[in-house]
């Protein structure tokens, strides 16, 4: 691999990436709607073209402490859309702010060994000028039964979706 192209974004104060083939779009946050009883990191579900999308606060999934925030701040906050988190269905990943996309050199990424970190999340760290960057593995963000509950809560989402849709 001579290079890789990847999206860097930050989350509470940490920078992170992912590769930029993971990434179907860059999206400003929507109004999300959080129906009652949602796992804490799902920040809620928007429409996209009919389809509900539920969004994860990154944040909260790992655990990261959020000072306090004013509205001002929310306007920045972006979503990244990305296909592969779960089967079939895209997801979009609720960030502070998406910072840039750059093409990084292969002899700035160092491999992380996958049980060093949360899900082993982090496949490798990149060092961006003196800065430590995350690279995030988009497969291993969520376990096998967070997946397994989130196609369900899209599910859902989707059937509640339809049904105001057909009475339009």
């Amino acid at each position: 691999m001579a290079s890789l192209q990847i999206v860097l974004f930050d989350i509470c104060g940490t920078e992170c990436a992912l590769r930029r083939d993971a990434v179907r779009e860059l999206l400003p946050l929507p109004h999300l709607r959080r129906p009652p009883r949602l796992p804490a990191p799902v920040a809620g579900f928007f429409n996209l073209g009919g389809s509900a999308v539920p969004a994860l606060g990154l944040d909260v999934l790992f655990g990261l402490s959020r000072e306090a925030t004013s509205s001002e701040a929310d306007l920045y906050r972006h979503l990244i859309l990305v296909e592969g988190l779960t089967p079939g269905l895209p997801t979009a990943l609720l960030v502070d702010r998406v910072e840039d996309v750059q093409t990084i050199p292969a002899d700035r990424l160092f491999p992380v060994r996958e049980e060093g970190t949360l899900n082993g999340c982090v496949e490798a760290e990149i060092d961006l000028d003196g800065r430590l960057v995350h690279l995030l593995s988009l497969e291993r963000i969520l376990l096998a039964g967070e997946r397994q509950a989130l196609s369900e809560l899209n599910r859902q989402a989707q059937s509640r979706l339809d049904t105001w849709s057909a009475t339009a």
